[in-house]
């Protein structure tokens, strides 16, 4: 940045005023948070007064002919912070004003501030005797009474302030030296900017992300906000404070990616949440094949700047030299990004591009976990473009094949134990991959969510609840982990705390099927069968006709007393089964609310014959046939304590 032109380093406009030297920008006294890029874009055009200040100046002035960076795209987010920070816009901008293919200019009267003018300003006292009495005139004698009198108690007032704020000023600089620096334990780092011009380079950006809050989330020490609820910030515009407070986090870390082909510039930040303090900030830049390495790096310094303790193995984690395949690793990003959208579509793509990364490098672990991940999706009953049969065998496989490439890998132990409960119903061996994936990855929401059903199913209904916590309490705002919370409170009998949490998942989201279906479940055990219809014909609309939901709703029709309407749903239900997916449980539950045991078994069976999923047996729908000894047969055949 060029040397100021002002005589001084302290400039004011309107309720802002700037300190050049100290590099600050404040608002009635109190520090705005903006970085340093923006803030020398802004001392420019503070420093050009009204004229115009061309793109072309602050690109010298800012960027130097060899820097890489995308000059364009810098330049707009830096001026887009510059507004955010005033409050401005550039449809109706009061400071910053774009001036059309040519640059920018500083509306606003820039004054400069000084020793001078700090001694000749009224003291504060002064205007409120002013302002007092504005709707009156003063007598005359008054007036020469005032002349008197405000000179004396200007000066009386003025330094009884100023002895006050000596003391304040000592107790505050006493006290911030005796009190403990604020131990972080929890953060969360939010969406990377990605500062491209393609946005379609969006993955890229949002794996760089993955990748820090996994490196982060392997310190056990350290609670670390999963991806499902950070992303939820993408291109917000909220404070940080505020962001904090909705997380519960101590701390936030927020930054960039930019990739130029085989080049990757990555910068990141520390803030401090509750006083917007900055505490670091770094660059780091390498070539693509060294992006895992990066993020170790930011990781680490991360880690010793809020004063976490590693262990060992914690430590050798974060320093150990990763290399990646450029392409493999690239393909990966994509599989990724499609894998979290957590639609059909979405996951028959990342199944293309994690295969397209084994083909790229068939040595690389991590694609065989993202595979792993994404049949274990496809057989799930939520989505159901896989029979269990065809998918699940295929999820085992690839997670073998991760962990014998490299073992320390949390997400295939979580894959590999997913498929032990739901398909292979080894139980025993699914809680010890359970319990490895959460000692590697103890962030990982995942492995809570999937490891609080396997508790449930083992008959540990008060863990499975607490674990079901641990994860929302990782993942706040992941709607799918809020509604199973309520469910599990459903299948331990509390009902009234089911209800409660599935209220705060509909606020989340009002549109979200799931919940308004588990809220109805727990409206059927409290027998207020009315209110469950209108939850599950809401719960069949939003969820795109669900099978589970339409069940329910038949289900809740029976126990009403409406069975013509709970009859024509069950036709419907089987006329949509078919070789790929039966739906049988959903028949089963169906029979069960009408009464026939003996159909509701056979269909039971059936599933049992397709391999369904162990989980769908303590659904509150199969009540009426706990006590049936057929159906205490199949529950010991899948391996579950009957008491289930």
């Amino acid at each position: 940045m060029q040397g100021s032109e002002h005589p001084s380093e302290r400039l004011r406009f309107g309720v802002f005023e700037v300190d050049l030297r100290a590099g600050e920008l404040r608002k009635h006294g109190l520090q705005i948070r903006l970085q340093e890029q923006p803030f020398q874009v802004l001392a420019i055009l503070l420093e050009h007064g009204r004229e115009v200040v061309t793109r072309e100046e602050l690109q010298k002035k800012l960027w130097s002919a060899d820097t890489f960076v995308d000059f364009d795209q810098g330049l707009n987010k830096a001026i887009n912070k510059i507004r955010e920070a005033l409050s401005d816009s550039a449809e109706t901008p009061r400071f910053v004003e774009t001036v059309a293919r040519r640059g920018y200019r500083f509306l606003a009267e820039v004054t400069v501030v000084d020793a001078a003018a700090q001694k000749g300003r009224e003291p504060a006292n002064k205007a409120a005797f002013q302002t007092r009495d504005r709707d009156r005139t003063p007598s005359s004698g008054e007036q020469a009474a005032r002349r008197r009198l405000i000179p004396s108690l200007a000066r009386r007032i003025s330094g009884s302030l100023l002895v006050l704020l000596l003391v304040i000023l000592l107790a505050w600089t006493f006290h911030s030296r005796n009190r403990p620096p604020l131990a972080i334990r929890s953060l969360a780092v939010l969406p990377l900017e990605n500062l491209s011009a393609d946005a379609s380079q969006d993955y890229f950006a949002d794996g760089m992300t993955d990748e820090l809050i996994t490196d982060l989330g392997q310190i056990n020490s350290l609670r670390v906000i999963s991806r499902t609820s950070v992303m939820a910030y993408k291109g917000a515009r909220k404070p940080l404070a505020q962001i904090a407070r909705e997380l519960n986090v101590d701390a936030v870390v927020e930054g960039t990616v930019f990739r130029s082909g085989n080049r990757v510039r990555i910068t990141a930040q520390l803030i401090e949440a509750p006083e917007d303090k900055h505490l670091w900030s770094n660059e780091y830049e390498g070539d693509l094949r060294d992006t895992l390495t990066l993020q170790n790096q930011v990781a680490h310094a991360i880690a010793e700047h809020i004063r976490i303790s590693l262990n060992p193995q914690e430590e050798a984690a974060l320093k150990s030299i990763k290399v990646v395949n450029p392409e493999a690793y690239v393909s990966y990003l994509k599989g990724r990004y499609f894998w979290n959208k957590r639609t059909a579509d979405g996951l028959k793509a990342a199944v293309a591009y994690f295969n397209q990364a084994i083909e790229e490098d068939p040595n690389y672990a991590r694609a065989y976990s993202g595979l792993a991940d994404t049949y274990a999706l496809l057989g799930d009953w939520q989505y159901a473009v896989m029979t269990p049969k065809e998918a699940l065998p295929k999820a085992k496989a690839a997670a073998i094949k991760a962990l014998q490439l490299d073992s320390t890998l949390g997400e295939a132990h979580n894959s590999l134990a997913f498929c032990l409960d739901g398909f292979d119903w080894d139980f025993e061996s699914a809680e010890k991959e359970f319990r490895r994936a959460i000692i590697l990855n103890p962030a990982y929401a995942s492995a809570h969510h999937w490891y609080a059903w396997h508790l449930a199913l083992v008959g540990r209904k008060t863990e499975a609840i607490a674990e079901m916590r641990k994860a929302e309490n990782l993942d706040p705002l992941s709607l799918i982990i809020n509604a199973d919370l309520a469910e599990l409170l459903v299948i331990a009998h509390f009902y009234d705390e089911s209800i409660q949490q599935s209220r705060k998942t509909i606020e989340m989201d009002p549109n979200f099927g799931l919940a308004h279906n588990q809220l109805a479940q727990a409206y059927l055990q409290k027998g207020m069968d009315d209110e469950a219809i209108t939850e599950l014909q809401k719960a069949v609309q939003l969820a795109g006709g669900s099978p589970t939901c339409q069940a329910n709703l038949a289900r809740a029709y029976a126990t009403a007393g409406k069975r013509n309407e709970a009859l024509r749903l069950l036709s419907d239900l089987k006329k949509r089964s078919n070789p790929v997916y039966s739906y049988a449980s959903e028949i089963a539950t169906v029979y069960a609310a009408l009464g026939d045991n003996r159909r509701a078994m056979t269909w039971l069976e059936k599933g049992y014959e397709e391999r369904f999923n162990p989980g769908v047996l303590l659904r509150p729908g199969f009540d009426p046939l706990r006590s049936d000894a057929r159906f205490q047969d199949l529950t010991r055949r899948v391996g579950l304590p009957t008491a289930n």
